[in-house]
This record gives C-alpha cells, structure tokens and sequence, in this order.
C-alpha cells in the first residue's frame, strides 16, 4: 500500500505535468518495517549513521534499530535529544546544534531518526545543513509531517517553517505506531482533521487572491481526510488497520505539500492559532501541548467562527460571497469535529487542551500575522477585508 503511494504521487505528477523533486524513494508501512532499515542503509553504502532519539523513542525504536544495525556489522553513534528545562524536547535552536556536534565528531554519512514529529524536524535541519540525507523511523502517527521537505523550528522564541530536503526513506513499523501513547494518536487524527478548514483557507485565497490553487492536490489531501474520518472508530481503538489508514492518511498530506511546494493543502488558520499558542506557552514557560492535539481543537474554534461569520446578515451579497458561503457549508461544524475528536479520545475543547479562553482570543485576533502572505479568512476578518468585492 505504501509503494501505491508513491506510484500515486508519481502519476498525478505526471498528469499535472510538474516535476516533483525530494520524495522520498521508499516508504514501508507495515508491522516490522523497522527491521528493513537497517538493510536499506547497507544497500546506499552508509557506513556511519547518527541516530538521532530520545529516551522515551529510543526505548520504543531506536535501541532496537542500534542493535540491528550493529548485527549487520554497522555501528551507529546514538545521540539522545536533551529536553529543555520544561522537559520538553522541543525543534529549536539548542536542539539543532547538539545534533549538528554529533554529526561533525562522527563524521557521519546518513542521519537516522527515531522518534515522531518534533524529532524529525530536528534531525531533518541538522541533515541538511550537514549535506546529509536522513531516513525516518516513525514512533507514533501524530504529524503530517515525516514526508515533508519543511522543517518547523523555534528560533528566538518564534515559529519558522524552513525549507530544507525530504527523508531518502520512512519504515514506519505499525507494531511500534499501534503502541504509541494514546495521546499522541489522537493528536495524529487531530492534525488529519485540521486539513477541513486548511482546504478552505486554501479556496478562500484563491477566490479572494488569486493564490495558486490545484484542484487534483486538494482532491488528494481531502481523500485522506475523508479515509480518516470513516475510519475513526478503527483509529481510535488502534487497531491494526486504522493506525494503517491514518499512518498513510498523514504521509499522504505530507507528500501534497511536497508535490505543491507550498504548505496550503494541509495547514491554514487552524495551523496558525496552533503555532501562537505554542510560541505563547514557550515564552512564558509552560510545558509544551501536543502539535495534532492543538491544531484538532484550533480546527474546532476556526470552524465556529468560520460559520458564525458566514451567517453574518451584514455581508454583502454578490457572487464571491455566495461561493465562499457554499464553501464554508462544506466545512463540518464545531460540534461534528469535536466529536470525532472526542471519538479517538482526544481533547476537544480548549478546556481539555488546557489553553485559556483568553490566549484564544488573543490567538483569533493577532494569529494571521505569523504567516502574513496567507490569505485566509481568518486575516480577512482581522484586517477588514470581509466586504470583498
């Protein structure tokens, strides 16, 4: 099924007739897809990996990967990703660059990671600066990104998305994914769930922008949206299918990003409400809330204001408006999309979350600012811009 993904991927390349450059040239998404790793990277010649963990995903993968790797006569240098003084391993600058030394005192050849999404941010920085390729081993399905050629990083205490180079490889081994926290599933369906008012963000910018718009990349995210959402009791009894589904649903995001070149099929309004709130936990030092989690709960509140704003009888009538109206109508409303996330035992309110009512208003007035050249409806809101012409 995964190689079906790729092959996906390469046709609908083909048919849009673009170049899609950084996929990754294998992914493998089944139970005990970690033991293939260890011979993939035999087979390119790397002789000097760096694998990259923690210590709670080097407990769920990485020691296991060392000890293949050594069977086959390769001996990896281990370097366990320190958190900060909130004890949370977090993509910023500190990260980065102790990464960065155990790369230069190894003279490694290939980075290896373990771990979800954070540390494959880390590790895919680190490689590309080093001029490295890296392969990734997922330990739970909570990201979109393992696929994606973006790093989000926090330097200075500021979110910034900087664009580096895809994994060479992903072995996302569904015994290892199907015992993840549970947490960390849930917040995988929750960032899935995100793509509901990404998707209209995106037709929203190009109805009011003329942002660049690809009907067959937004076909695609959608369909993995949708295999989620009708696979949601699967996914939140982890069974063996749904964490398959829902693996394959964000690697598929993942790989839209890469075939637009831009992040507008998978991340808009919802994203930037989850990205100021985790600048504004980071500077007042609390401890840091899952990426899926947030944006599952941001995609709740956006879709309350995105109805609440469509319903406004102050709103010009014309032509725009009555497309962008059909298009809101399309978006679940809050309470659906709570409830699936309630459905895979994730938080589903900002109460759950734990991010005050305040911070949430705070978010829905100054949010669009972080990414300023995304025409959403949020910023339109925000900026004056909801009487279009």
């Amino acid at each position: 099924m995964s190689e079906n993904l790729l092959s996906k991927i390469r046709a609908l390349s083909d048919q849009m007739g673009v170049s899609v450059t950084g996929l990754p040239e294998k992914i493998d998404i089944r139970p005990g897809a970690l033991s293939l790793a260890p011979p993939f990277i035999r087979e390119k010649g790397w002789r000097s990996p760096l694998l990259v963990a923690d210590s709670h995903t080097f407990a769920a993968a990485g020691e296991r990967l060392e000890a293949l790797l050594e069977e086959g006569g390769t001996a990896a240098l281990v370097t366990l990703v320190l958190p900060n003084e909130q004890g949370d391993v977090i993509a910023d600058e500190a990260s980065v660059v102790q990464v960065l030394l155990a790369l230069q005192g190894n003279k490694s050849d290939v980075v290896v990671v373990a771990g979800s999404g954070t540390l494959t941010d880390i590790a895919r920085y680190a490689a590309y600066t080093a001029g490295l390729p890296f392969v990734s081993v997922p330990t739970a399905p909570s990201v979109d990104g393992f696929t994606s050629s973006g790093a989000p990083l926090i330097i200075r205490g500021n979110k910034l998305t900087i664009r580096v180079v895809g994994p060479a490889a992903i072995f996302a081994d569904t015994n290892i994914l199907k015992a993840a926290p549970a947490p960390m599933i849930a917040a995988g369906f929750g960032d899935m769930l995100g793509k509901y008012t990404a998707l209209f963000d995106w037709k929203f910018g190009r109805i009011t922008a003329e942002e660049p718009y690809s009907p067959e990349i937004a076909g695609l995210t959608e369909s993995a949206l949708l295999a989620c959402v009708s696979h949601v009791k699967e996914i939140g009894e982890r069974t063996e299918e749904g964490i398959r589904i829902l693996t394959e649903a964000l690697m598929e995001s993942g790989l839209a990003i890469q075939l637009f070149g831009q992040s507008h099929p998978a991340s808009a309004a919802e994203h930037h409400l989850s990205h100021y709130w985790e600048m504004e936990y980071i500077r007042t030092g609390r401890r840091q809330l899952l990426h899926g989690a947030k944006v599952g709960v941001a995609c709740a509140e956006i879709s309350a204001l995105y109805h609440e704003i469509a319903a406004r009888p102050e709103i010009r009538n014309d032509a725009k408006w009555d497309q962008i109206r059909k298009e809101i109508d399309r978006v679940p409303g809050p309470d659906e999309i709570r409830a699936l996330l309630h459905a895979v035992h994730g938080p589903s309110t900002i109460e759950e979350l734990g991010v005050s009512g305040d911070l949430l208003r705070r978010s829905l007035e100054e949010a669009h600012v972080i990414r300023p050249n995304r025409h959403t409806l949020l910023r339109a809101r925000n900026e004056g811009g909801l009487n279009l012409q």
